[in-house]
């Protein structure tokens, strides 16, 4: 075997390890299994996009199809447990999956009896709904790991015991019957918000990056990150943060962004003299931090226009300054470190030219700026994501090194299937949290806990929602971390005043960083693995390094001007340019150099700047800037003389 291939293989087992969804069997094409699995992904694929430019079928039935199909696959595609084979699918795999098939088939089939008996439903409605509670449960086990499933059991529970529990969250309980029917035949479980955007918008941009990354775009972002960014200092890590934010917020998955643009940018940054935990650290980061950024933010953004009733391009918008603070920060350190160290970038003749990039795949943005272009227009996302695949198709035709063939096309489909499982089964599995939440309760109730630990203090109420969010968002993907903490968490910052439209934007802030926060940083971990370092460290340094994103969300619930929300364009300019500023003095607190070592007296300093920089107000903007350019222009000398040793 030679080194390329024990390295993929190792980078292979790195994600399978810490992305449940790569734990899959690959079965041969050309095998019954194989055939059947390729013509249930095509055939998904092309449901969807035929009811994207038709029209969706009617609400329920629509989302049925959609969740019952990922279930049959994922039965087929993921095993029981690590001991079970990896080659072939169980008799009960295969039971399994028909049994999903019959549950869609249930509800398409009896629809209009459905409707006729809402509210009273009969034995077999009851069978049904126990048997797709226990199935979606068990897929949600298998594609997205123990810990969501664990929680949606409790949470189900919780819905049958409420009499027998502490007065703080007790309700009067439900029957294994209402439970079922809740779950099953309402849109407030399993089919509620979440399959629901799941089986419109999400899929189809699932979709949409598995055509961009059959056109070449992967390849073409790691080249214009190269050209724009490799020969500055620390270079290669400023690539890692170009191109592993914009592919993550396409592809929505922060582990399996960490592993497939780390396998190129880690060895790199480790190469021009990077401590192997900076380098998987900086992954990491760069690549979570694309669930925040526009236009496509991993797909989590269309559920939150879902949620609050506001139009996806306004989400998007709002998101823009605050991301892009987070990246700042994120190479502000970057840049600092590779100053500290004597850290170069890489030779300018092993670099390609941006205008050169340009030249050969430039065209491939045209589909990106196609997608932009519809949503500003007023287009609803599902008809931006339907022309904006066929803008791929022919815009890779272009030029001859991107054109797509046939099989291209088809391989495409296939793989935005399987992507698009882990996604839909987290929303169907959220959809049982959520749906018991709604049904005893139990948000309000948390929302009435943590308003009552906060004692009507803002500050402590947002740092205890940020602690619920992390600890809520630990192991899961930001999707479903998203959902259960809008859920859970959201409602106390509501109650406090704060805006709907605000108060999400923090917590999916923190149900993000969840992946990056020991003790269990599943994309940290991912980077340390590529990398060879120490997982902890690694975990710690990357939030250090995404620092920003942890001040940030607190300055944009004092000031929603960041968020462009109840402000004017000075407004805005005004509180970007402070934020700035602000960003740079928390580099320069954190990493402890500016033009020469920062001394402890001086970084504390830079610390101050920086939270009044950010805290809304002008006498808190002018004093921070003050203190800002005292230290700027006292290192600035102490540069100049050489003083490279800590006073």
């Amino acid at each position: 075997m030679s080194k390329e291939q024990e390295m993929g293989l190792g980078h292979e087992a790195i994600l399978e390890k810490y992305d449940a969804e790569s734990r899959f069997r690959k079965f041969n094409k050309n095998s019954i299994p194989g055939m059947i699995v390729f013509i249930m992904c095509i055939g998904l694929s092309l449901f969807h996009l035929y009811t994207a430019a038709t029209g969706p079928l009617v609400t329920l039935m629509h989302r049925a199809v959609h969740t019952t199909a990922v279930m049959a696959l994922v039965f087929i595609l993921y095993p029981f447990s690590k001991k079970s084979s990896k080659k072939k699918a169980s008799i009960l795999d295969w039971i399994f999956a028909v049994l999903s098939i019959v549950l869609g088939l249930y509800i398409v089939m009896n629809y209009n009896d459905l409707v006729l008996r809402a509210g009273m439903p009969n034995n077999t409605d009851i069978a049904f709904g126990i048997m797709a509670i226990i199935l979606v449960l068990e897929a949600g086990r298998r594609i997205t790991g123990n810990e969501i499933a664990i929680l949606a059991v409790l949470f189900l529970i919780y819905a049958y015991v409420g009499p027998y529990l502490p007065d703080i969250i007790a309700h009067r309980g439900y029957s294994i019957k209402d439970i079922a029917e809740y779950m099953y035949l309402t849109m407030e479980g399993i089919f509620g918000i979440a399959i629901g955007v799941s089986s419109t918008y999400i899929f189809l941009f699932v979709l949409f990056g598995a055509f961009l990354s059959k056109s070449g775009m992967g390849q073409f972002f790691n080249d214009l990150a190269m050209a724009i960014a490799g020969k500055g200092k620390g270079g290669p890590a400023k690539v890692a943060v170009i191109s592993s934010g914009l592919l993550g917020s396409i592809n929505g998955s922060a582990v399996a962004n960490v592993v497939t643009t780390g396998a190129f940018t880690i060895p790199l940054m480790k190469k021009i003299g990077y401590e192997p935990e900076f380098a998987g650290a900086v992954e990491a980061t760069a690549s979570c931090g694309g669930q925040i950024l526009p236009p496509v933010m991993g797909a989590a953004a269309f559920i939150m226009a879902e949620y609050l009733g506001i139009k996806y391009i306004h989400i998007a918008a709002a998101a823009a300054i605050p991301a892009l603070l987070y990246y700042l920060g994120v190479i502000v350190m970057i840049h600092l470190r590779a100053s500290k160290n004597g850290l170069t970038g890489l030779p300018k003749e092993q670099l390609p030219r941006v205008s050169e990039v340009l030249k050969q795949r430039g065209h491939l943005l045209i589909p990106l700026i196609v997608l932009l272009y519809l949503l500003i227009s007023g287009k609803t996302p599902i008809y931006a994501a339907f022309y904006s695949i066929i803008a791929t198709i022919l815009t890779s035709a272009l030029k001859k090194e991107t054109r797509m063939s046939f099989k291209d096309i088809i391989d495409a489909l296939e793989s935005g299937a399987r992507t698009a499982l882990g996604v839909a089964m987290s929303c169907a599995i959220v959809g049982l949290i959520i749906g018991v939440a709604t049904l005893t309760g139990f948000g309000l109730k948390l929302a009435g806990a943590i308003l009552f630990l906060g004692k009507g203090n803002l500050f402590i109420t947002l740092v205890l929602t940020m602690i619920a969010c992390i600890v809520l968002g630990m192991g899961l993907p930001s999707i479903p971390a998203y959902i259960i903490t809008a859920t859970m968490a959201a409602p106390a910052l509501a109650k406090m005043g704060v805006p709907h439209h605000v108060s999400h934007m923090f917590v999916f802030y923190f149900g993000m960083l969840a992946n990056l926060t020991p003790p269990v940083a599943l994309a940290a971990f991912a980077g340390a693995g590529i990398a060879g370092g120490n997982p902890a460290r690694t975990g710690f340094q990357a939030v250090k390094l995404a620092l920003a994103g942890f001040i940030v969300p607190y300055i944009f619930v004092y000031s929603p001007a960041l968020l462009l929300i109840d402000t004017t364009p000075i407004g805005v300019i005004l509180a970007t340019i402070t934020a700035v500023v602000g960003v740079v003095a928390l580099g320069v607190a954190a990493e402890g150099y500016l033009f020469a070592k920062v001394n402890i007296l001086y970084r504390v300093v830079m610390f101050a700047s920086a939270i009044l920089l950010m805290m809304p107000g002008i006498k808190t903007d002018i004093v921070g800037f003050v203190l800002f350019l005292v230290i700027f222009f006292i290192q600035k000398m102490r540069g100049k003389r050489g003083d490279f040793i800590t006073a």
